[in-house]
């Protein structure tokens, strides 16, 4: 049973936020206090059920094509009647995320009650709508998702007990809300998901220091230095990386010390608030130029 955790106090609105539906901003104001990924879920499964949609399925895959490498699955529910169908290569096979998010951005209808207005459906397939929609999970909306460093793409979900019409109405009237929390939830979650990475796989405070001098492209024999151990230390130390976390080299393992944010991403340079930081700047109809700017914390 997931334990909520505590409602954090609500930051005041100003008059510009509160623009957009009040489910909607009151939903990513509660986001914003997330600290770890089980909150992000807590408030999308609120959202749906707020919205009569309490049944959430949350897929994220590590690779846009490669749907095998899928890194998580989350249910508002148990879903554990699907395992034995998803045995058959041809029910596994199907998946509206197979045949529609990997190629698609556009929110989809889904469930029993929207089969005739999909791609046609294999009936092993159908069978499991039909069951679906016994359990509960007649009628959904589907949003894909997309992350692209790394390539990543998913999917979320928000199903009910509903009949066509009365699903039209909920989208008519909560579509555009889904849409901006599911992928402002995805976002959210993937970031906290990837920042809970050391304490889900035991890495220790000495491997996160290997990671460190890894994301530097320091080889065995100056990490040995910088560590004072020996050079077979430190080839221990990356042997159990190596088992703890599945990746086998180092270029895998600096990457890692990037996505777990301890080492910079190249890609900001590296600057500091000391440094100058060049800004490109691009303007229609005028070209693009570069502008210096320094020291960064004058750019807040």
């Amino acid at each position: 049973m997931m334990k909520p955790t505590a409602a954090l106090p609500h930051r005041p609105l100003i008059e510009a936020e509160k623009q957009t539906p009040a489910v909607l901003h009151e939903f990513l104001r509660d986001l914003e206090a997330t600290e770890r990924s089980i909150e992000v879920w807590q408030r999308l499964v609120r959202l749906g059920r707020t919205l009569d949609l309490p049944y959430i399925d949350f897929i994220s895959a590590s690779s846009f094509r490669d749907w095998k490498k899928t890194r998580f699955v989350r249910t508002s529910y148990d879903s554990s009647w699907l395992n034995s169908l998803n045995e058959d290569p041809v029910v596994q096979k199907w998946s509206y995320f197979r045949s529609h998010a990997l190629d698609h951005l556009t929110p989809i209808v889904t469930g029993l009650e929207f089969i005739d207005d999909f791609h046609p459906v294999p009936p092993k397939r159908r069978k499991v709508l039909e069951l679906a929609a016994e359990k509960g999970l007649r009628a959904g909306f589907s949003v894909p998702l997309r992350i692209h460093a790394p390539p990543q793409s998913g999917l979320i979900t928000f199903s009910g007990n509903h009949a066509r019409r009365d699903m039209l109405t909920i989208l008519r009237a909560h579509g555009w809300t889904l849409h901006v929390a599911a992928m402002a939830a995805h976002q959210r979650y993937v970031m906290h998901f990837a920042a809970e990475f050391a304490d889900r796989n035991a890495i220790s405070d000495k491997q996160r220091e290997l990671l460190v001098l890894l994301g530097h492209g320091l080889k065995d024999k100056a990490i040995a230095r910088q560590l004072d151990i020996s050079v077979s230390a430190v080839r221990q130390r990356m042997h159990s990386l190596t088992e703890k976390t599945g990746i086998e080299n180092r270029s895998g393992l600096a990457a890692l010390a990037m996505s777990l944010g301890l080492v910079a991403d190249p890609l900001s340079h590296g600057a500091s608030d000391a440094d100058e930081v060049e800004i490109l700047v691009q303007m229609d109809g005028s070209g693009e130029r570069s502008r210096r700017e320094g020291p960064i914390s004058n750019l807040r």
